[in-house]
């Protein structure tokens, strides 16, 4: 929200100076994010005197030049070498000296200095007005009225306007702040409360009545639950044209352009009262009628943008007599709007319901300011008192008169909400006694309406520009905003009451596995929920969760996956020369099977991308790879403690040489190397290596987990290895899990340490060695059994695989 300094100090009736209000702005929960300077004319023109030309000549060396000398109230004139063509003895003109610095209307700031042109030397500049920012021409040099004062300062002669502007950073409950009179209303209440004086608001009272009754609309509001309350009035002898400076000046302060008298009123109502207005050429209203009413789906209705928008049956549409006008509360219609010709026009001030607005206007993409404020809720209350300020203004500045009688369509006028505020709540919530008196008068100049007023308790009516107060707590906030949060006293003691999370196990276990990636090497991401349909295939769409009020065309769905958006993360580093990526990810993915059928799933994902080791002295690069991966995801399951085997999983497009681990019978791990076709898609040069793991299901069996501890064995350990030649294709899991089979108890680890291949083991077939680990707790354990598993462990790898075992 953008409010002008000098536009609020006009409805306070004090004078702040600005730093001073920007305390108190961010003091009353209106956070001043920046108070910057604006200036009409950019650099305001300092530094530019006002001068007379005593003489000219033509140049020596230059036919287009002129020598000229200029009385600037010095006593010696400045010799200036002057290119215009209009430059003449006796003319009034500005002039830029040495050292002063000009900024143009276009282009960037120039500083004076003393220059030789053509040999000659000219000491300044006599400008255009297009080079010191008043306007745009350049036709030649600005000539001012002969009583111009020679030597007076361009400050002092042109008074360009300037102001101080603050940004104010409100959320979404303050819509009762989002104008001049909504920001001067807390101010001043502020003021009341702190420097101990009754202050109010200088806000201008209108009391209209119709000039004449030469002009009549007929005003029907079908759709009364998305338009509670209607007000319109006819105007007509209107002249159109520029609004009047002072006006103008005001809405370039805030950001707005002038277009032209009519609607700079409409654009400054809105900025001063919060409500927005709407003015329909008269002789545009076919049938001398105005209906509030939706259209039925598919009807085409053209904006003011000249664009052609097929309107939805939910969209509330203001219609005359044969068809749509306006967009209701969000944009103009292009056969209604004000023109040069306009001389009548019906003026609109309206609530309109929020949710509609809104929707409306997201569907559309029509994120006007008048939508804003409509969506936030306005002040329902207050819409014939703003017609009434702008029919003031119209008929000031434009020359009209009220033609027809205020008209005012509310069948339900909206009941105050009453809320009582207990004085034992008031001080439990804020932490401080406050006596009765002043929590009225805060409230009193709030606008709230004291109902009664107890011993205990306080009843209160609240304004309808309050939308959002409808608790004690609201109350509570409102009374501290004004007091000032500053003023709380801290106590010497505060007594805390802990809570125990109901998950905080699983939390924990959440952290602990996310430390212990970071100790492997990996760093967290977090990736944006929404994304891109065009990532996902038309079968994963049919699933996928779309968006209905989305804010871009590139992020419309719910992710149905995790790797799209992390391959937008490797993509960024990568081509950023950050190429050696462990990247670790907790999020969810979403899905529908159906109208109301929607479910969620957490994921813990690893990503691997580049080297895993560079090259050193030591050694070469290291780069990654599957195995890399793997090792990781089955240290964190083995944190967990849910020591599992991988296997190879189904054939996918979008992997190469998936494997899967299962828990209890749920494939809980999916790893690979993302297919280079799926990689290519994200502008990925690099080979990108996924794990999968489904966090639901490896949660679920880690909780379930009872730890348990035991004494180190004080008995040694044995190590045996064998080497088995076997089929080329064979993997090592069909070996791993042969062994398993025979439930060997003293049998505490199988590790594959080399795989060797060669021609002379014979065609198609390798070697793989593997280590075995034996250990009894309860004693030594000898050759002969040791001999004897080692047997059966032979006999079951030639039997049950037909492999050949390696002896020396």
């Amino acid at each position: 929200m953008t409010i002008s300094y000098h536009w609020l100090s006009e409805y306070l009736p004090v004078k702040l100076d600005p730093e001073r209000l920007s305390r108190i702005l961010t003091s009353i929960g209106l956070e001043v994010e920046s108070m910057e300077p604006f200036e009409e004319v950019k650099g305001g023109l300092a530094g530019l005197i006002i001068g007379e030309v005593l003489h000219t000549e033509k140049h020596p060396n230059a036919d287009k030049l002129t020598l000229t000398r200029v009385n600037i109230g010095e006593s010696t004139p400045l010799q200036i070498v002057c290119g215009a063509p209009n430059v003449a003895v006796g003319q009034k003109v500005v002039v830029a000296p040495v050292g002063t610095t000009i900024h143009p209307t276009s282009g960037d700031p120039l500083t004076m200095k003393v220059a030789k042109i053509r040999g000659v030397e000219s000491h300044g500049m006599i400008c255009a007005e297009d080079e010191i920012g008043l306007g745009t021409s350049h036709a030649g040099i600005l000539v001012l009225p002969p009583d111009a004062p020679v030597g007076q300062s361009a400050e002092s002669y042109f008074k360009p306007f300037s102001d101080t502007i603050y940004e104010i950073g409100l959320t979404p409950n303050r819509a009762d702040a989002m104008s001049h009179w909504g920001v001067a209303r807390d101010v001043c209440a502020y003021l009341s409360h702190h420097d101990r004086r009754e202050l109010r608001p200088v806000i201008p009272n209108v009391n209209l009545r119709a000039d004449q009754q030469t002009m009549s609309v007929s005003v029907t509001v079908e759709n009364q639950a998305a338009c509670p309350r209607y007000s319109g009035v006819c105007l007509s002898g209107i002249t159109i044209g520029p609004s009047p400076k002072w006006m103008q000046e005001r809405l370039k302060a805030v950001g707005v352009r002038p277009i032209n008298n009519i609607v700079d009123i409409t654009n400054y109502i809105q900025h001063e009262t919060g409500q927005p207005l709407h003015a329909f050429d008269f002789a545009a209203i076919r049938g001398g009628r105005v209906i509030v009413r939706n259209e039925p789906d598919g009807t085409p209705f053209r904006t003011l943008d000249d664009k052609e928008r097929t309107l939805s049956k939910e969209d509330l549409v203001i219609c005359d007599a044969e068809g749509g006008m306006c967009l209701a509360g969000v944009f103009g219609g292009l056969s209604s709007g004000v023109t040069d010709a306009t001389t009548s026009i019906f003026l609109e001030s309206a609530f309109f319901d929020p949710t509609t607005i809104r929707r409306t206007s997201f569907r559309h993409g029509l994120r006007t300011d008048a939508a804003t404020r409509f969506e936030k809720g306005i002040d329902i209350s207050n819409t014939v008192n703003v017609l009434k300020r702008a029919a003031q203004l119209v008929k000031e500045i434009c020359g009209g008169v009220i033609a027809s009688d205020f008209i005012d369509i509310y069948p339900k006028p909206e009941p105050k909400k009453e809320v009582i505020l207990k004085n034992q709540y008031l001080k439990k919530l804020s932490g401080k006694n406050y006596h009765s008196e002043t929590v009225k008068n805060i409230l009193i100049s709030l606008g709230f309406t004291i109902i009664k007023d107890s011993m205990d308790a306080l009843s209160v009516q609240v304004p309808h520009h309050k939308r959002d107060v409808s608790l004690p707590a609201d109350i509570v906030e409102e009374i501290l905003r004004i007091d000032g949060l500053d003023n709380i006293e801290i106590p010497t003691a505060i007594t805390l009451t802990p809570s125990v999370e109901a998950n905080y196990k699983a939390e924990g276990l959440k952290e602990k596995i996310a430390n212990a990636l970071v100790g492997l090497g990996f760093n967290e991401i977090l990736t944006n929920s929404i994304t891109n349909s065009s990532y996902f295939s038309d079968t994963q769409l049919a699933s996928t969760v779309k968006l209905l009020n989305n804010l871009s065309t590139e992020l419309d769905v719910m992710r149905a996956a995790m790797l799209p958006t992390a391959l937008e993360v490797i993509a960024f580093n990568s081509n950023r020369r950050n190429t050696n990526l462990r990247l670790f990810e907790y999020g969810k993915s979403y899905r529908t099977d159906g109208p109301g059928q929607y479910s969620e799933t957490n994921h813990l994902c690893l990503y691997l991308a580049g080297q895993v080791a560079e090259q050193n002295w030591k050694g070469k690069a290291v780069p990654a790879d599957i195995y890399f991966l793997k090792g990781a995801v089955a240290a964190v399951l083995q944190l967990l403690g849910l020591p599992v085997s991988f296997e190879t999983g189904e054939e996918s497009p979008h992997f190469n040489g998936m494997m899967v681990a299962r828990i209890e019978g749920q494939v809980a791990v999916k790893l690979g190397q993302v297919a280079p076709a799926v990689t290519a898609k994200y502008d990925v040069k690099q080979p990108v290596f996924f794990a999968n793991v489904n966090w639901d299901i490896v949660l679920k069996a880690a909780l379930a987990q009872t730890v348990k501890y035991k004494e180190v064995s004080r008995f040694p350990a044995v190590e045996r290895d064998l080497a088995v030649i076997v089929p080329r294709e064979m993997p090592y899991e069909t070996l791993h899990n042969g062994i398993r089979k025979l439930h060997l108890g003293n049998l505490q680890d199988v590790r594959l340490f080399d795989v060797f291949e060669s021609e002379k083991l014979g065609a198609g077939k390798k070697s793989m060695a593997v280590n075995f680990l034996f250990l009894d707790t309860e004693k030594t354990l000898t050759d002969k059994e040791i001999d004897g598993w080692m047997q059966k462990i032979m006999t079951t790898l030639e039997t049950d695989l037909g492999a050949e075992i390696r002896r020396q």
